[in-house]
């Protein structure tokens, strides 16, 4: 990469919020148990000492754009992309692919937060070996066609625990690496 490399940031921000609700917290969360996503930017420049386009996608096929949360994506350095199609279209979906497909056209790091399978050709073609290719999720939400993308040099961060993305300890039941055990945690 040249000394002008970019990281893509990708935010699928409807799957992470899904994954937090259902599968991690069991309801809507609070404005506390959400990502803090100027970490998630910063973590994103950080790790791979680059400038980072990032770019957060929203489904407003309602017709509705939450202002307020816009302007704070806004704010942090986040481009927001709302989009909206018709009801059975997967709109945030169609969005990632579309430009994952055109960043595999151009130089570039990418890094997407999402767990959804649906990005793993996509993932896939952008694994060449010529550019870093990042994940941001919850390890044990992940989609096996994500994950099985390490093995041909997908880097996988947790958003909790590599990340450090949440203001809260989340109530996550899930393999801990032993080096990562706390006892305290428990205690």
């Amino acid at each position: 990469m040249s000394e002008t490399a970019t990281t893509y940031l990708l935010v699928d921000g409807e799957n992470i919020d899904a994954t937090l609700g259902s599968s991690i917290l069991g309801g809507r969360p609070t404005p506390e148990q959400r990502p803090r996503w100027e970490r998630v930017l910063s973590f994103a420049q950080q790790t791979w000492d680059q400038p980072v386009k990032a770019l957060f996608f929203l489904n407003a096929s309602n017709g509705n754009l939450p202002m307020s949360f816009v302007q704070a994506l806004t704010a942090i350095g986040f481009v927001p992309i709302p989009l909206s199609g018709e009801s059975y279209e997967k709109v945030v979906d169609i969005g990632i692919k579309r430009t994952l497909d055109a960043i595999a056209d151009r130089d570039g790091d990418v890094m997407l937060a999402s767990h959804d399978g649906d990005f793993a050709p996509e993932l896939a073609q952008l694994v060449d070996g010529e550019r870093r290719v990042g994940l941001l999720a919850f390890r044990e939400f992940t989609s096996q066609s994500l994950a099985s993308l390490t093995v041909r040099g997908l880097e996988t961060f947790d958003l909790e625990t590599d990340v450090a993305a949440f203001n809260v300890q989340l109530p996550r039941l899930r393999i801990i690496p032993l080096e990562e055990f706390d006892p305290l945690r428990y205690l």
